[in-house]
């Protein structure tokens, strides 16, 4: 018997275990987006009024 075909079925566990590694990093890195997005959504939305208070302040249209 060849030896590649030997090594086949394991080479393809190996493919499998490979594919859930890197789906378990990619769900970690999406969790850690959603997470920084959702806080820093208030302090970015606080920025944004800001500057939209200012437009208003200074008579530029209405922002909101």
């Amino acid at each position: 018997m060849h030896p590649r075909a030997r090594m086949k079925p394991r080479a393809l566990s190996e493919r499998g275990a490979s594919a859930v590694e890197y789906a378990l990093i990619l769900a970690g890195i999406a969790a850690v987006v959603v997470l920084v997005i959702f806080l820093l959504g208030s302090a970015t939305s606080g920025l944004f009024q800001d500057t939209c208070d200012s437009f208003n302040d200074a008579g530029a249209a209405s922002c909101s």
